[in-house]
């Protein structure tokens, strides 16, 4: 396979056509539910969530974050509005996380953006109709990277349940990737803040998904983040989803019925 291996484009042909197809089923969802826009979860302007519920709610209900990718500096939580349409139907209220991208901002605010996020829901998802027991997150990419920062062993309240989707679990290959000049993780973030450095909670059901048709890093990673998880005692499946790459396996994301719908479907129900 020529080329970086982690620049999506160049292993995509249609990247651009799905993108936009994510896009148009994200405008159409935040038309179609019922939702609350621009919530702030924490003190910046890049620190707001939307909330979609489903269309029938008794009692308090399940709730789930997902969390975007774009290599943490690109798109924007309302790009991927369509996931809400998998959470909903799952019964589930979904939190469409927003964060600050690079270079405008390092990786540690996004890293600690996110963790106030899942506080946020946590202490304040109940005024809303939502169960602050039962939070569960998904994230795509970069995104998935980002999720595995809220079942940290040390982390008092950690989500229920992740699925992670085509993640990065190893910063430092991406130091000399195509993002050198764009966002220039630096020696201390790759080891900060890649995954397989830390240890995770126990408490934690864990679903890694990567696309079948991804380049071999993605397959790789999630093979050695799935072996450290397990050795550290987290439940965690690893599995491929076929005829998949890295951006129509997220798309599937907002697809009821497809097959990254329904163990995102699944997940929540049993978490």
């Amino acid at each position: 396979m020529q080329g970086d291996p982690f620049r999506t484009r160049d292993h995509v042909a249609d990247f651009d056509a799905i993108v936009a197809d994510i896009v148009s089923r994200s405008a159409a969802t935040r038309a179609e539910l019922p939702m609350l826009e621009d919530v702030s979860y924490g003190r910046g302007p890049s620190e707001t969530l939307d909330l979609f519920f489903p269309q029938q709610r008794d009692g308090p209900v399940a709730v789930h974050m997902f969390v975007h990718g774009g290599y943490w500096r690109m798109f924007s939580r309302s790009d991927f509005s369509c996931v809400a349409q998998t959470v909903t139907r799952a019964g589930a209220i979904a939190a469409i996380i927003g964060y600050a991208l690079m270079p405008a901002v390092r990786m540690s605010t996004i890293v600690d953006q996110v963790r106030c996020a899942k506080t946020w829901l946590q202490e304040h998802i109940s005024e809303y109709g939502g169960d602050p027991s039962r939070v569960t997150v998904s994230g795509h990419s970069a995104g998935g990277h980002l999720g595995t920062f809220l079942f940290h062993a040390d982390d008092p309240r950690p989500v229920n349940g992740a699925l992670l989707l085509g993640g990065l679990y190893d910063l430092k290959p991406l130091q000399d990737s195509f993002l050198k000049p764009e966002i220039g993780i630096t020696n201390d973030e790759a080891l900060a803040f890649t995954p397989l450095n830390h240890r995770h909670h126990a408490h934690t059901d864990v679903t890694l998904l990567v696309g079948a048709d991804e380049t071999p890093p993605f397959h790789q990673q999630a093979a050695d983040f799935a072996a450290l998880l397990d050795g550290q005692g987290v439940r965690v499946v690893n599995s491929a989803l076929r005829d998949r790459n890295h951006m129509s396996a997220v798309r599937d994301l907002g697809i009821p019925g497809t097959e990254a719908a329904r163990q995102l479907a699944a997940m929540i129900g049993r978490c």
